[in-house]
């Protein structure tokens, strides 16, 4: 069973591990706005998140059978896919930041 990232973070406050780290609100202070497109004909929800400093990153979510299509879980899909982008993005910062 895989734990969810609230799980995660209460392990490693949990462990004392408090160097500098990427947290999940850290990921949630950076987004600025959000938007969806769901491609005409098509299952494929695609969400843009804009970070504060302008930068966009994209996630995707499709259904292989679009009897199953629903908007509210494509759009919860393609934000969460959109979000996990931002950890490296955030860690490259982070490292940057920590080496000079």
């Amino acid at each position: 069973m895989t734990k969810s990232e609230n799980g995660i973070e209460a392990d490693i406050q949990a462990k004392g591990l408090t160097t500098p780290r990427i947290t999940p609100d850290m990921l949630d202070a950076e987004i600025a706005a959000e938007d969806y497109h769901v491609f005409p004909g098509s299952c494929l929800t695609v969400c843009a998140l804009t970070l504060l400093n302008g930068f966009t990153v994209t996630g995707e979510s499709a259904c292989a059978s679009p009897e199953n299509f629903n908007a509210d879980v494509g759009r919860t899909i393609a934000r969460k896919n959109a979000r996990e982008k931002l950890w490296p993005l955030l860690g490259f910062r982070l490292r940057d930041q920590l080496c000079g």
